[in-house]
Order: C-alpha cells, then structure tokens, then sequence
C-alpha cells in the first residue's frame, strides 16, 4: 500500500512511521512532505497514492490549501494535535481523524475502517470514491451566535460576513443585524464551507452568496461589492490574495 505522509515535525513523522512498521507490514512510503508548497508540487505531477496521513496545520498554512490547489482522489487519513478542523476534514477526502499522539493501536483500527470500506465498495462493483461519498458528512448549517443574552441558531445561507474588531468576532446578516460569534475568524475559518465562505483577510470572512462583483482598489487590490447595501464594511483584497479570491469566484 503507497503511502504519503504529509506533516512537518521531523520527530513526529518519524514516530509516525515506526507506528507504519509496527502495525502494517505491507505499507510504503512513497514521500514525505512538509508544507503547503511542497505538497502541491507534488501531487501536481503524476502519483500513485493508496492513502495519505496528513497533518492539517503545516508551516505555511493548514494543509487543507492542497487539496483545494489540486486533484486528489485518494482516501485521507488526518492527524493533528487539535479536533477544531475535523468537520473541515471530511470535506477532503476524510475518512478517519486521528488526535496526537498517535498509538499504533490508532493506526491500526484507521487502516482496518479503510480496509473493510474499501472491500465493502470494491464487493459492490463501486469505485473509490463511492467510499469518499460514503463517509462525507452532512455539512454545517447553522451557527449559534450571540445577540445580548440571547443565543440565536442562525443559517449559514443567511449571514453576508463574518468580522473581528478589538479582538471579537461579529456576524452579520441579510437583514444587517449583528450579533457577536463565539468563535474566531481562524476557528469559523476551519469550519465553514470553502466553497461558499472565503477568508478575505485578517478582518473579514465573506458569503459568496452576497458578492455582486468586485473592482481594482489602489492598482494591485480588489473592492469587493456586496449585494446587500449600507453595509459599512470595505472588504479588500489584499494583491497575494487577489488571485484565489478571483478563482473562488470563477469556480463557484
């Protein structure tokens, strides 16, 4: 079995892959990675990966960004020392999420659930991603926010932006109310859909369902135009972030 471990710690990695010897005598280890960058080299040339441990938080960024960069379809098991990312994780192929640090014991009941699904779909005549559809869970919804003392389950579909100002993080809605959010923008950033919420910069988190378009601002940045008006709120895009912002756009 090909294996790629993604995961920057060098004495963790290779705990990691004493765990592999103790455990799964057939396992290969076909490439160590240890950053965003490296990552997406990697698997944007021609690969053979059967199954990928990853780490989600690397150097230079959450390893999330490689598989939103490139195309990979196979199985991934996600190994981190915090559990904020794990609805985030079975968004990329997730079929286990393993907290640190990982036991062989571990190990072993990650590679048998592959194992046993994998033999489950290939008996049904389904292909692999059968089993990646199969363990995709139901995508977050709603959020519970904060109104004075009230707590309030609001929809996801609802809220125009997310921003931080003196250390708290603010929701607004459709109907411009705020209310306060109980996470921070790099938790809800963990946990949002990609597809529909983008991390414009260190103050805001935007819906895509309530952008109307955008402009060049001072040369090199963008404006963003909401769709909902009087909303005080100028959302920039910063120049290294202009060009993910124009493909989250263009792929939506």
């Amino acid at each position: 079995m090909k294996t790629v471990i993604i995961e920057d710690e060098k004495h963790a990695a290779e705990s990691l892959m004493n765990v592999l010897k103790e455990t799964e005598e057939d396992i290969e280890v076909t490439a160590l990675i240890s950053s965003v960058k490296d990552g997406i080299e990697y698997f944007s040339k021609p690969f053979k990966t059967d199954i990928i441990l990853c780490d989600v938080q690397l150097p230079d960024g959450l390893s999330f960004e490689i598989f939103n960069r490139v195309s990979i379809d196979s199985p991934v098991i996600f190994i981190t020392a915090y559990n904020a990312f794990v609805l985030r994780a079975f968004d990329y192929n997730g079929i286990d999420y393993l907290l640190k640090p990982v036991t062989s014991q571990d190990i072993t009941k990650a590679f048998q659930k592959y194992k046993l699904l994998e033999q489950h779909f290939s008996s049904a005549n389904k292909s692999l991603n059968g089993l990646l559809e199969y363990m995709n869970l139901k995508k977050r919804t709603r959020l519970i926010v904060k109104k004075g003392i009230e707590n309030i389950s609001l929809k996801l579909e609802d809220i125009v932006l997310f921003f931080t100002e003196n250390k708290v993080a603010y929701v607004i809605d459709k109907n411009k109310k705020k209310y306060i959010s109980y996470k921070n923008l790099t938790e809800l950033e963990s946990e949002l859909d990609t597809s529909e919420f983008f991390r414009a910069n260190r103050k805001y988190i935007i819906n895509i369902n309530y952008v109307k378009g955008y402009k060049t601002f001072e040369k090199v940045k963008l404006l963003v135009e909401l769709t909902v008006p009087d909303i005080e709120h100028p959302v920039i895009i910063s120049q290294e972030t202009a060009a993910d912002f124009r493909k989250w756009m263009s792929e939506a």
